[in-house]
């Protein structure tokens, strides 16, 4: 991920939705679980995820939209209300719905700043799907402590400690 954050800013395809992050990501992820095939229409998603106060709303509104999760806790997903792209999402994740925006890469101005950092739920891959060497990647979901950087581990740790949950 890139210190740049000039270039952190993405909207919708019509442009109806605008938004910047304020500050880099904590992670980035490629999903490819079966239920983000199905949401993206696509192989995988990919997504960086950032403390919803550090996304600004620039121009225009979201209409957020619940769909299921194999968690069985529902998924947020905010969408563009005049061309229906997906633009971020809100997972349960241990209390912080409300908490985390996981960003659609793809709908960053410049989606190159945000590789991933690590692959999930690699065991639900489409097969065809090759993952260059070296690159992180996990059966199901990863370890915290193994995966983020020190600074997005702080970062996540006073996310619980303002919602008042202690960290699992």
């Amino acid at each position: 991920m890139t210190d740049r954050l000039e270039s952190l800013e993405g909207g919708c395809a019509c442009g109806h939705v605008r938004y910047r992050l304020v500050s880099k990501p904590m992670v980035v992820h490629c999903c490819h679980c079966r239920y983000c095939q199905r949401q993206t229409g696509t192989a995988f998603a990919l997504n960086a995820l950032i403390e919803s106060d550090r996304v600004e709303l620039t121009h225009g509104e979201v209409e957020n939209l619940t769909v299921d999760t194999p968690s069985g806790r529902g998924q947020i997903i905010a969408r563009c209300p005049a061309c229906r792209v997906a633009v971020w999402s809100h997972y349960h994740m241990s209390g912080l719905r409300e908490r985390i925006d996981f960003i659609r890469v793809g709908t960053l101005d410049n989606p190159d700043l945000c590789p991933p950092d690590v692959h999930i739920f690699t065991a639900d891959k489409q097969s065809w799907v090759r993952l260059p060497e070296g690159t992180r990647a996990v059966d199901i979901y990863y370890d915290y402590d193994e995966t983020w950087s020190a600074e997005s581990l702080r970062r996540r740790a006073a996310l619980f400690e303002a919602a008042g949950i202690p960290i699992l």
